[in-house]
C-alpha cells in the first residue's frame, strides 16, 4: 500500500532522512518510532505529498507521489499531530468542504459523517463553530475527516497524543477495522506500549536512516518495544 524507496530529504544542508527503505503493506497497521528529529515527521509528510522526495521514490498504491500526487492523495489521508482546521467554518461545515474535495456524495457522507461523529462523541457539536472546540475536540473532529474520505491509507502523525481514553480506544477499532478491509496504517508514535500492543509491524529510525522494520513479534522478541528501542537509541552504530 505504501513503498518508500531510498527516500532523503533536506531542509538546507540537513540531512533530515537518509536513504529510508520501508513498506507498509496492505492489512497492516505499522508503528513509526523514533526519537524527536529522527525525520518520521518529514517522511509522513513527504508521503502525504506535502514535502518534495529530494530522492528516492514514494509509492502510495500504485501511484507515484511526485509523478501523480493528486490519485495518491485520492486514496490516502495524512493527519498531523497538530492539523490546521477552518476556526470560522462549523464542524459539519469544515467535513462537508472536505467531503466535496473528496466527491463523497452527499447520502454516503450523510452516513460516514453520522457514524463517526457519533462514535468519537461530537455529533451534537457539528453545529458549533470550531473556533469553539476543545484541542481534543479538533482532535476527534480531524479523524472524522480523514474517515470520511474512506482512505485505503491512513497516516498520522502522533494521534494518541491529547486524546481520551475513550475516544483513544474507539481510534484503535478504526484502524483495525480499515486494515481488515484492505486498507493500511501508518502511524508516529512515542507511546511504545500503545505501539506494541496495536501494530502488526514496527519501523524504527535514528538519525533519519532505518534501524530496524518488521514484525512487532519479530523485532522485541522475549522484550518489549520500550526495551528494544532504548537499546538501539543507545548503541551509537545502531544507524
Amino acid at each position: 500500500m505504501l513503498e518508500i524507496s531510498h527516500f532523503s530529504h533536506r531542509f538546507g544542508q540537513t540531512l533530515a532522512v537518509n536513504d529510508l527503505s520501508f513498506t507498509v503493506p496492505a492489512g497492516r497497521i505499522v508503528g513509526f518510532i523514533g526519537h524527536n528529529g529522527a525525520g518520521k515527521t518529514t517522511t509522513l509528510r513527504a508521503a502525504a505529498g506535502i514535502l518534495p522526495v529530494d530522492e528516492g521514490q514514494i509509492v502510495v498504491a500504485g501511484h507515484d507521489v511526485t509523478s501523480d500526487p493528486l490519485a495518491a492523495k485520492r486514496v490516502s489521508a495524512f493527519l498531523p499531530d497538530n492539523p490546521d482546521l477552518y476556526d470560522f467554518m462549523s464542524g459539519l461545515e469544515y467535513l462537508n468542504f472536505i467531503a466535496d474535495l473528496y466527491r463523497v456524495s452527499t447520502e454516503r457522507r450523510r452516513e460516514l459523517v453520522a457514524h463517526y461523529a457519533s462514535a468519537y462523541d461530537i455529533l451534537g457539536d457539528l453545529g458549533t463553530s470550531i473556533g469553539a472546540y476543545s484541542h481534543g475536540m479538533k482532535q476527534k473532529l480531524a479523524l472524522v475527516s480523514a474517515f470520511v474520505r474512506e482512505p485505503r491509507l491512513l497516516m498520522l502523525d502522533e494521534p494518541f497524543v491529547g486524546l481520551d481514553p475513550i475516544a483513544a480506544h474507539t481510534l484503535k477499532g478504526h484502524l483495525r477495522t480499515l486494515c481488515d478491509s484492505g486498507g493500511a496504517v501508518l502511524f508516529s508514535t512515542h507511546i511504545l506500549e500503545v505501539a506494541q500492543a496495536l501494530c502488526d509491524d514496527v519501523v524504527i529510525i535514528k538519525r533519519g536512516r532505518l534501524v530496524v522494520a518488521g514484525p512487532t513479534a519479530t523485532v522485541i522478541g522475549d522484550s518489549s518495544l520500550e526495551a528494544v528501542f532504548l537499546e538501539l537509541q543507545a548503541d551509537p552504530g545502531a544507524a
